[in-house]
């Protein structure tokens, strides 16, 4: 399953913490990504903080995954974790004799 994690700064958060953690969470998250577990990692543009798309079984194990790291357990951020997958509406709305036609035009 895909799952979309946007952090929280938290209230508890300062720079003295950050900068005692960075290190372990660039190494942990190095880690699930060479696991295939963090499969892309992005930073946001319009505040501190990043979105990462992760593959797991459900949102509890994303969940579990996500308090391992080391800002979290420093209680400087938390996550939002958005379960997603395929746009399910594309399939009502397009008429099935004209998605078979599109499919055997297409060259790929």
């Amino acid at each position: 399953m895909k799952i979309i994690a946007i952090d929280r700064i938290l209230p508890t958060a300062s720079e003295e913490k950050i900068r005692g953690v960075v290190i372990r969470e660039a190494l942990h998250i190095w880690t699930l990504y060479t696991k295939d577990v963090l499969r892309e990692l992005y930073f946001r543009k319009d505040r501190p903080g990043v979105v990462m798309v992760l593959e797991c079984e459900s949102a509890a194990e994303a969940k579990k995954i996500l308090n391992t790291f080391p800002l979290v357990k420093s209680g400087v951020i938390e996550f939002d974790v958005i379960p997603v997958g395929h746009f399910v509406p594309f399939g009502t709305l397009i008429d099935k004799d004209l998605l078979e036609q599109y499919h055997d035009n297409q060259p790929f």
